[in-house]
């Protein structure tokens, strides 16, 4: 079954075509990763697929459904969430209340004003439940400003988790992690339900091998390759204009 098909996409800003002409399916479960040099269009594909832009031309289908004029917060209850590169979290309040807050955007529940959020237990449960698979549940009640950066990536995936995703969007989940951090956002995405159908835009090539069963190329907008990582690594267009001959021989793993 389909979770998104993208069908002659194009995004034109002024004269240039940021998303020219791109079509491809993603099947619930998969993990896509979406690479290329800095100006492809990765981040405009996201912004496409969210409903943060929209298409110059081009349909978009998110589990059958036409999407393609919904907003952000529509295609959110459609089963939509999305991590973004930008830490967007409500740094004041505690790691738990912005878990709350996000599980609550979602929930009928919000249309209930003067009782507390923790009087609701179910909600609360869940919430405990996802700072436990971002191991972040020790840290619930302290302010976000006060968690390292690391941290604050794990809790961003974790909101989007909360939301009870079909498909969730992962914008750079390794920009500015150190390596310890970014196997610990790997190790987030590995456990991740297989129903859950996972987007990922990331420079940390390490991570996109580690974590894709499929990986789309983009090259001035346009899609130049589609495969598993293996085949990816060996294709010779990706190696010229995207990684360079040598970084891709190395990941070849050959001499």
């Amino acid at each position: 079954m389909e979770a998104l098909k993208i069908d002659g996409l194009s995004k034109q800003f002024g004269g240039v075509d940021a998303v020219n002409n791109v079509s491809f399916t993603v099947n619930v479960g998969e993990r896509l990763a979406i690479i290329g040099p800095n100006g492809a269009g990765k981040t405009t594909m996201f912004n496409l697929i969210n409903g943060q832009l929209s298409p110059t031309s081009g349909r978009i289908h998110f589990f059958g459904q036409d999407v393609t004029a919904l907003p952000p917060h529509r295609r959110a209850h459609l089963g939509q969430a999305r991590a973004f590169q930008a830490i967007s979290l409500l740094q004041k309040l505690t790691v738990l209340q912005n878990t709350l807050l996000t599980i609550n955007g979602t929930n009928p529940h919000r249309f209930v004003i003067f009782r507390p959020m923790k009087k609701f237990e179910d909600v609360l449960q869940k919430a405990v439940d996802i700072l436990k698979r971002i191991h972040l549940l020790e840290k619930q009640d302290e302010s976000v400003s006060n968690l390292s950066y690391g941290e604050q990536r794990r809790l961003e995936i974790g909101l989007g988790l909360s939301m009870d995703p079909k498909m969730l969007l992962l914008d750079e989940p390794s920009a500015g992690l150190t390596k310890e951090e970014s196997a610990e956002i790997i190790s987030i995405i590995k456990s991740l339900k297989t129903g859950i159908t996972v987007l990922i835009v990331d420079h940390d090539m390490d991570m996109v091998f580690e974590v894709a069963d499929r990986i789309l190329v983009l090259h001035y907008g346009q899609l130049i390759a589609d495969g598993n990582p293996e085949q990816i690594q060996t294709d010779q267009r990706v190696r010229e204009i995207y990684m360079g001959v040598e970084d891709a021989v190395d990941y070849a793993g050959t001499t």
